[in-house]
């Protein structure tokens, strides 16, 4: 976490969070109409980007063109190096590729690729079901801290100063769901919160192994569960 986030975090949140990063969810999938009904029929997507968000996305879109351009020549470099590089260069990136593959199928072995259990009557789906209702903005700021799982986020759906503008709009306390690593052995940006009843939700991290991943890595434990912060 930046200084200027932590800064930001013990004054929005008025607490020192252990660990915290910024989360997204995957698309919600269409409820059963009684189910959504019943608990409240809050909205199921984030809120579209305001008209400056959306005059910033426009400034931007000529630029994605050379963007494009630079990724290609990145490939293409990437490919001249292994082409030229030596045979344990070549191991090693094999190795890797193969790595990357391990996780790819461990993502989808533990069901990561999707946003959650499926049992919209359990703790993780209704949970998912008021998501949106506690924020419109499409992310989450993830903080342990004092036993608890904090969810922070802006009110509304904002492009910048997300960090100045973000207050909790939900919060699991520990004995009722645990944040986890599900694939530890692996460089990922997945979470899973699981809660006590066995239901379980998936979050995506902005970055790779970010904060929370690296101290779930110091205290996650042996059989796997996970942590809700000292």
């Amino acid at each position: 976490m930046s200084r200027s986030t932590d800064r930001a975090a013990r004054s929005r949140l008025g607490v020192a969070p252990d660990a915290a990063a910024w989360c997204t969810i995957g698309k919600i999938p269409e409820p059963p109409a009684d189910v959504h009904s019943e608990a409240g029929a809050g909205p199921l997507r984030p809120a579209f980007l305001r008209p400056l968000g959306m005059l910033g996305a426009v400034l931007v879109a000529p630029l994605m063109p050379i963007a494009m351009l630079f990724s290609l020549l990145a490939s293409g470099e990437e490919a001249l190096k292994r082409l030229l590089s030596t045979k344990e260069e070549r191991e090693r990136a094999r190795n890797e590729d193969l790595d990357m593959e391990r996780r790819d199928q461990a993502v989808v072995e533990q069901r990561l690729d999707h946003v959650f259990d499926g049992d919209w009557n359990a703790a993780a789906g209704q949970f998912l079901l008021r998501w949106y209702s506690h924020s419109s903005h499409h992310q989450r700021f993830v903080a342990l801290a004092q036993g608890r799982i904090l969810f922070a986020a802006p009110p509304k759906r904002v492009s910048v100063r997300r960090e100045e503008r973000m207050g909790i709009v939900a919060e699991i306390p520990a004995e009722q769901a645990v944040i986890e690593d599900p694939l530890p052995s692996y460089g990922n940006k997945k979470l899973r919160i699981r809660f006590v009843d066995g239901s379980w939700l998936v979050l995506t991290t902005e970055e790779q192994r970010s904060e929370l991943h690296m101290y779930l890595m110091r205290h996650q434990q042996p059989d796997g569960s996970g942590s809700t912060g000292s």
